[in-house]
């Protein structure tokens, strides 16, 4: 721990005050590690898929709902309050649209996600308790990284789900924001403007790395469970001396999949 901490305060040291550009610097290689995920790289191939999507989908609402709820319950903290912006970024209200989208109005009890989900949000629980300032990290990491990407990402997504329109893709969009470049400036400027003592400071960089760990755990995990979906599938067919009958359906694929998480879930592996 020493080591990384060392590291870590070597890779800020010549980056200035500014705590936007000093968890900027931190997060360098780890933005890497997640922009080659295989999630993020479908991505940047335009080969998302729907089973890919929805399941994404899942777990982001499952995060935002916990991130919004602290941020909200903490919003008038001293570290919170300068980069709390809740008619411009909220995630939620857009998610819960999406996920009605594609699953229906029974969409709550459809939803699966990963052991790594609920380790992301018991973290956002513990820190909004007791460090809130370390939400910080959590709301710049998601939030910029959306407002970023977000309309890329939404037309990518949507030529690549062959989507005739823009619904189930409002997770992408940010109507309050009318300026992304300016509006990313503005917050820049509310963090850099925290009062941090020095060891809030290293704790603030230290949790923006771990939620760029959180966010690359969720996307394996996701990527994993479709994999073995696809592989259950397949291999139940060909042991039954059938050749797969929707080899490359995404229904069938998704269908499967909720079957093998949720029993994955009864017998305890997802535990925490």
């Amino acid at each position: 721990m020493e080591t990384m901490k060392s590291s870590r305060k070597d890779d800020v040291g010549d980056v200035g005050s500014d705590l936007s550009e000093q968890i900027k610097a931190a997060t360098k290689d780890i933005h890497v590690r997640a922009e080659n995920t295989q999630l993020m790289l479908s991505y940047q191939k335009g080969q998302i898929t729907l089973p890919q999507y929805k399941v994404l989908l899942c777990s982001l609402y499952k995060i935002y709902k916990v991130l919004e709820e602290e941020l909200d319950r903490n919003c008038s903290h001293p570290a919170v309050a300068p980069i709390y912006f809740p008619q411009e970024l909220s995630r939620l209200e857009s998610l819960q649209r999406d996920m009605e989208h594609f699953f229906g109005s029974n969409w709550h009890e459809r939803m699966i996600v990963p052991a790594a989900t609920y380790r992301y949000e018991e973290r956002l629980r513990k820190i909004g308790k007791e460090t809130p300032e370390l939400l910080v990290s959590h709301a710049y990491t998601r939030y910029l990284g959306d407002l970023s990407g977000g309309q890329v990402l939404g037309k990518i997504t949507q030529k690549s789900l062959g989507l005739s329109s823009k619904e189930g893709l409002l997770f992408f969009t940010f109507p309050g924001v009318t300026s992304p470049n300016r509006f990313k400036q503005l917050y820049r400027s509310r963090m850099d403007a925290i009062e941090l003592t020095e060891e809030q400071r290293a704790a603030v960089l230290e949790e923006a790395v771990r939620a760029f760990e959180f966010n690359i755990q969720v996307f394996d995990d996701l990527q994993k469970m479709l994999n073995v979906t696809a592989e259950t599938a397949d291999q139940s067919d060909v042991s039954a001396g059938r050749k797969p009958m929707f080899p490359s359906s995404p229904l069938m694929q998704f269908t499967v999949g909720l079957f093998v998480a949720l029993t994955t879930i009864g017998m305890g592996l997802y535990a925490l």
